[in-house]
C-alpha cells in the first residue's frame, strides 16, 4: 500500500523521463514524523552522485511542529538516497555520459518506509514542452468527442 507524501509536477513537465528507480532515503530526528504529517516539498529539488553515494538537494522537510531541541535538523539539508551498488555505477555513468539529470518525483510510504521515486530525465526545450501540452489537449478533445458520441 502507497501513500504519496510529496509529489514533484514540474518534473514530468520540464523533462523526459527516462527511467526510474525507487530508493530509500536517510532521514534523522522528527523527520519521519514530518513526513507523515505532509510536510515536504519536493519544488526544485534534484540528486547528485557525489563520491559513489546519491544525494537529495533542495528538498525541503518543514520542522515537525512538536519537536524541541534533539528532534531538529535543518529543513533544507541534503539527504542521502539509498540504492544498490550497481544502481549507484549504472546512475553515474550515465549521468555522466548522456548529460542527464536526476530528479526525484515524489516521496511516499511504501509498508512503512520512507522510499523517493527517483527518474533519470532528460531536460525538454521550449518547443518540446508546448509540443507535449498540444499533445495532451488534443488527445482530450479527443476523449470529449469519444464520450459525447457515445451518449
Amino acid at each position: 500500500m502507497l501513500r504519496r507524501v510529496s509529489q514533484n509536477r514540474r518534473a514530468r513537465h520540464d523533462y523526459d523521463v527516462l527511467e526510474t528507480f525507487e530508493c530509500g532515503i536517510a532521514l534523522r530526528g522528527a523527520e519521519v514524523k514530518a513526513l507523515r504529517a505532509g510536510q515536504m516539498t519536493l519544488q526544485d529539488s534534484y540528486a547528485r552522485v557525489e563520491s559513489g553515494e546519491v544525494w537529495l538537494l533542495g528538498a525541503h522537510v518543514a520542522p515537525y511542529e512538536y519537536s524541541s531541541g534533539f528532534g531538529r535538523v535543518d529543513p533544507d539539508r541534503p539527504r542521502k538516497l539509498l540504492l544498490h551498488r550497481r544502481q549507484i555505477d549504472e546512475l553515474q555513468g550515465r549521468v555522466a555520459q548522456q548529460a542527464l539529470t536526476l530528479v526525484p518525483l515524489s516521496v511516499y510510504f511504501k509498508d512503512g518506509i520512507a522510499k523517493v521515486e527517483l527518474a533519470l530525465a532528460r531536460g525538454r526545450k521550449v518547443y518540446d514542452k508546448r509540443r507535449a501540452i498540444a499533445e495532451r489537449d488534443a488527445k482530450r478533445e479527443v476523449d470529449r468527442a469519444l464520450k459525447e458520441h457515445s451518449r
